[in-house]
């Protein structure tokens, strides 16, 4: 089982990113994405699992976050409408957790814990 979450900061506000919708897809080894999960950032910047019972499995996935829609909220232009970030989830039982630091013109990623 794979369980998978996410962090949403605005290091330009300093603050988290609260009410950002994220879409979780598998990507299959041809490319397509079928999408596994969705959710919203909590007040806190953060979706804890995209599914309560883990039942994901190994393999390709895509974190699609709707920055346009965020960034809209809070009154501020973007450069980047969406940001995907693709990632491997190879280890069963694995917790891939997949912040993402924002700002209206950059972005950064990484695997947390």
């Amino acid at each position: 089982m794979i369980f998978i979450s996410t962090h949403v900061l605005d290091t330009a506000l300093g603050r988290p990113a609260a009410g950002m919708s994220v879409r979780l897809f598998q990507v299959d080894p041809q490319g397509v994405k079928l999408e596994a999960g969705a959710g919203v950032t909590n007040e806190d910047g953060r979706i804890p699992n995209f599914t309560s019972t883990g039942d994901l499995s190994p393999g390709a996935y895509c974190l699609e976050f709707d920055t346009a829609d965020y960034f809209v909220q809070i009154d501020c232009d973007a450069f980047h409408p969406k940001v995907e970030v693709h990632f491997n989830a190879t280890l069963d039982g694995g917790k891939f957790h997949v912040p993402l630091l924002l700002s209206p013109y950059g972005y950064t990623t990484y695997r947390g814990s």
